[in-house]
């Protein structure tokens, strides 16, 4: 790839090379950095989510076109190339399309066609061009949790080997007002994600795994999950095929789920209430399961973008900023049949702020540690560029001393209230108050928990190999409009434009809350830099105890 050859889009190649956006500091009320660029970040932008650029899937023309634009960006800014002089870092992905069948359901009291995208989704991670599952006897497993450290088992003295297992989506606890319970009440655990139902479910031997969706307790409705796993699918290439998972993994409709459990002369509503309950214990339905799905199969590198401002001092430690490149590429079309899912708040408006990041941090001079700005690609896939980047670093995560996230940037405008998601988790809590502080802003709880976000972007990835991770954000509570309307735009946004054709740029956006949270990862990330301190998570956060082995294991830092 030569990115210096780069066409930008008709009408945008101007637009790229002039600065007619007026640059600001946003009322900066105690930062003291360099302008975060106004001008880079409506550019970047309305680059990347334009519709040439496809909806930035991996292994398309659009992601050659994005990893190229980054790459170039980085170079503009300063940066030096972040993988041993490239720019680049592959990442071995496998692409699946599939083609599910209905899925039949027989042996309760009437057999049931399920139809594919209205009643269900599915899809194998298995990298076969065919998979069955055949008369699979089928297991309601309330939640689909084994989390011996919480006394919890809902695959207690039950063998789902070789069947399909029906599973509730989040925790037991999520309908609980308060933070209190045995999965942290309202707040979303990892054992809520999806990703890890599949995985216990696959390490219990299940065939097939089917969750039932429900849009409060998933915290997006249908058209996500139909956008999301529909058409090409992404995973690490591995070189056992991935057989070691379920044949088929997929989502039911709750309406569908109702119709299944009533066939085996169950209530959907009464089990759901059980398996809210300790001790509750896997019902096998009289019910078996059949679908087929034939598989398209590719396989390609993908690729991370790497730059690296190197420290002055101490520059084999690192302070780590991310952000995710990718989208959906095509997706459902719209009714003016638009089937770009350009992705311009997800997350081209975070890779732009990681390009205006790194260029108010060249503009600055170099501090004591190196800053590494990482753009990663497949996170709508699972989080799989920074998970092989997490795996496969560059750069020892032993000696990285912290990390900042950036996925979505906020474009409702400027607001009076910050939010660590996920909570206090480690010590970097004290870098964000001090930050928040110098722009008088209010530190306020998280308002949606029960979605789980924390374990939904990359930071994730770097946090469960234990780099200490912050994913912090304005809050809704606005300047304009106050807290009503921040959560009228956050409302407006996820029914609207997450994950569908409407994220598309919009000239109108007030970029002023965009800006504040670049200078507040501004001032974290510089002060990490500057320090010769090496925050750790807060006792007995669950990321504690691998960062406490790797830098024990580390060499000596000088």
């Amino acid at each position: 790839m030569n990115f210096r050859n780069l066409v930008l889009p008709l009408g945008l190649a101007a637009l790229a090379s002039c600065a007619a956006t007026t640059d600001t500091n946003v009322a900066a009320r105690g930062y003291q950095g360099p302008p975060i660029s106004l001008a880079t970040l409506t550019t970047a932008t309305q680059i990347l989510s334009s519709d040439a650029y496809e909806g930035r899937a991996p292994t398309t023309a659009g992601e050659e076109k994005t990893a190229a634009f980054i790459a170039e960006r980085f170079r503009q800014a300063g940066l030096r190339p972040g993988n041993n002089g490239s720019w680049f870092q592959n990442v071995p992905l496998v692409e699946t399309t599939a083609t599910p069948s209905a899925l039949r359901i027989t042996g309760g009291a009437q057999p049931l066609t399920l139809n594919y995208r209205t009643d269900f989704v599915a899809n194998t991670y298995q990298v076969q061009p065919k998979v069955e599952l055949s008369d699979s006897e089928m297991v309601f497993v309330g939640y689909g949790i084994d989390a011996p450290e919480r006394g919890w088992n809902d695959y207690a003295g039950a063998d789902v080997r070789g069947k399909t297992v029906i599973i509730l989506v989040n925790d037991p606890d999520w309908e609980t007002p308060g933070l209190d319970g045995p999965f942290g009440g309202k707040a979303m655990t990892y054992y809520g994600r999806w990703t890890y139902k599949y995985e216990e479910a696959a390490r219990k031997g299940a065939a097939g795994a089917l969750i039932v969706h429900q849009t409060e307790p998933a915290s997006y409705g249908w058209n996500v999950v139909q956008s999301s796993w529909t058409g090409a699918q992404y995973n690490m290439d591995d070189p056992g095929g991935h057989m070691d998972q379920s044949k088929a993994v997929g989502w039911l409709t709750n309406e569908a789920a109702q119709r299944v459990l009533a066939a085996s002369g169950q209530d959907l509503a009464t089990l759901a209430a059980a398996a809210k309950r300790p001790g509750f214990r896997a019902v096998p339905l009289r019910t078996k399961a059949s679908i087929s799905l034939s598989n398209q199969i590719k396989r390609q590198a993908s690729k991370n973008v790497i730059g690296i401002l190197p420290g002055a001092k101490r520059p084999n430690e690192y302070v780590i900023h991310t952000a995710h490149w990718d989208h959906l590429g095509r997706c459902d079309a719209d009714k003016s049949g638009d089937d770009i899912c350009n992705g311009a708040i997800d997350n081209a408006s975070g890779t732009a702020g990681l390009i205006a990041l790194a260029e108010a941090h060249v503009k600055a001079g170099a501090p004591d540690r190196s800053l590494v700005f990482l753009a990663v690609t497949a996170e709508e896939s699972g989080l799989l560029g920074s998970k092989y980047y997490a795996e496969n670093p560059v750069f020892p995560l032993a000696r990285t001393v912290a990390g900042i996230n950036m996925d979505v940037l906020t474009l409702a405008g400027d607001a009076r209230d910050f939010v660590a998601v996920g909570g206090a988790k480690s010590e970097l809590d004290a870098y964000m108050r001090r930050a928040i502080a110098a722009h008088g802003l209010e530190l306020k709880p998280e308002p949606s928990p029960q979605a789980g976000t924390y374990y939904r972007s990359d930071h994730f990835s770097l946090a469960k190999q234990g780099v200490p991770m912050l994913y912090a954000k304005l809050g809704n509570d606005l300047v304009n409009g106050g807290s009503a309307a921040g959560e009228k735009w956050q409302a407006d946004y996820r029914a609207n434009r997450y994950h569908g054709p409407n994220d598309e740029y919009d000239p109108n956006w007030d970029w002023s809350g965009a800006i504040r949270e670049l200078q507040i990862y501004w001032q974290v990330g510089r002060e990490l830099a500057m320090s010769k301190a090496w925050p750790n998570w807060n006792p007995h956060d669950e990321f504690r105890a691998v960062r406490d082995r790797s830098r024990a294991a580390a060499p000596a830092t000088r």
